[in-house]
């Protein structure tokens, strides 16, 4: 399947925050790259706060939020994790699979942002 807006990401770093920014469709089709280079780019150092912005997503599917979700369950046992900026159809997602709670947890506001 062709996908019209491939996942895309970027990484800005500072010594308090590393943040992820991820742009495009994030779904099964798209997630594998972002899965496969995880390592050379999420390294947040200790006591650094690692943020997802989503404000590019345009799509997010079911298997674009397991991988999202396991991104942040992975993470967050050493790192503070935040997601800016989330779509709606991830909220969505996450009522959908009974996780509000949980994703709320992570949810911040951009101009937390350092």
């Amino acid at each position: 399947m062709q996908t019209k807006n491939p996942l895309q990401w970027g990484v800005q770093q500072n010594n308090e925050s590393l943040m992820v920014q991820l742009s495009g469709e994030l779904n099964r089709d798209t997630l594998l790259p972002l899965w496969k280079q995880r390592a050379s780019f999420l390294s947040p150092k200790a006591n650094q706060h690692l943020y997802w912005d989503l404000k590019g997503l345009t799509s997010i599917d079911s298997a674009g939020f397991a991988l999202l979700a396991e991104l942040l369950n992975h993470y967050h046992k050493s790192t503070p994790c935040s997601l800016i900026n989330a779509p709606e159809s991830l909220l969505k997602l996450a009522e959908l699979f009974d996780l509000s709670e949980w994703f709320a947890s992570f949810l911040h506001s951009p101009s937390g942002y350092k």
